[in-house]
């Protein structure tokens, strides 16, 4: 294995894999030349400041560079016949997305987008959960950082929910409408969007990166009942009608679904090591990649159509 960006996200999977049974580290890259021997040294390995440096010498990588970088990098190594571990999102384009992936399928290689809440314990405990959502309502809300500002926060923050809600809904989204504006930044710094699919499911998404305090919270509102989920703290409850035995009438309760806290990094790292051994579709693949981001950008084009069109706001944006 190698790690191509150890930046705050990369040196954790750099981490990961020093410490996995039947993986090596061969090795870290950084442009940042101090940066990567430190990465390199803490985890006794080579550090390397060229990403075609590892083109010999490992299997799979991982790529965690700015967002810009994904297309070129992620593209050399699966040229070189090397699986790719490429975080999110996964490109600046459809095009380049539609690259890749044909890279990845014409040369029978392994593509995995680094959509990291999938493999959250309250993903798994929603499984079989989740059945003919109606309504589907997320914010995801932060403090600012400078990290992740090389992109607007729907494909920063955002993306994650559009992640997760295409594959609760299975239909196509025939609707979009979206309102953002940047704050601290020269990209949209908070997003909110409404998105309607072809089976009358509509999902509100709100994402903010110059909140005073972080939230991860989506509630799923289906025939049978509600579900409230908060991501930072692992919890999932539903709420939903039952029948009184005692009075013999419908009640409203909520019970707690159990949640096994793990750490979604380390599980997004073991599930694409088994798909590069076991030479099987990753659990998010290239393609589910390419779904989140072509609904993240259209609702970023439906944000700047509507600023250009308000000379108010254009003013006060520009």
């Amino acid at each position: 294995m190698g790690v191509v960006g150890v930046g705050y996200l990369g040196q954790f999977h750099a981490e990961k894999y020093s410490k996995m049974e039947g993986t090596e580290l061969m090795g870290v890259v950084d442009i940042d030349r101090p940066r990567a021997r430190e990465i390199a040294k803490r985890y006794e390995t080579q550090p390397y400041y060229h990403h075609s440096e590892l083109f010999d010498k490992v299997q799979a990588i991982s790529i965690a560079v700015p967002t810009p970088l994904h297309h070129a990098i992620a593209k050399d190594f699966l040229l070189h016949g090397i699986d790719v571990l490429l975080e999110k999102p996964m490109t600046k384009s459809l095009e380049e997305a539609d690259e890749l992936i044909e890279l990845a399928e014409s040369g029978s290689l392994i593509l995995q987008v680094g959509h990291l809440e999938r493999f959250s314990g309250t993903m798994v405990a929603l499984e079989g959960v989740v059945q003919y959502p109606l309504f589907i309502e997320s914010h995801r809300l932060g403090p600012f950082s400078k990290r992740g500002t090389d992109v607007n926060v729907v494909l920063d923050l955002m993306i994650h929910d559009i992640d997760m809600l295409l594959s609760w809904v299975d239909s196509r989204v025939t609707e979009v409408h979206a309102v953002g504006i940047p704050i601290l930044t020269h990209h949209l710094d908070i997003a909110n969007a409404r998105i309607e699919f072809e089976n009358g499911c509509t999902a509100n998404l709100t994402a903010s990166r110059v909140s005073r305090e972080k939230m991860r919270r989506t509630r799923i509102f289906q025939p049978t009942g509600y579900l409230s989920i908060d991501f930072l703290a692992q919890k999932v409850s539903y709420t939903k009608k039952a029948l009184s035995l005692q009075k013999g009438i419908p009640e409203i309760v909520t019970e707690d679904i159990p949640v096994q806290k793990v750490d979604p990094l380390e599980m997004e790292i073991l599930s694409f090591l088994q798909s590069v051994k076991e030479r099987k579709e990753a659990r998010v693949s290239g393609r589910d990649g390419r779904r989140a981001l072509e609904v993240a950008l259209r609702i970023v084009g439906k944000v700047l159509e509507l600023i250009a069109k308000n000379e108010t706001w254009g003013r006060l944006v520009r």
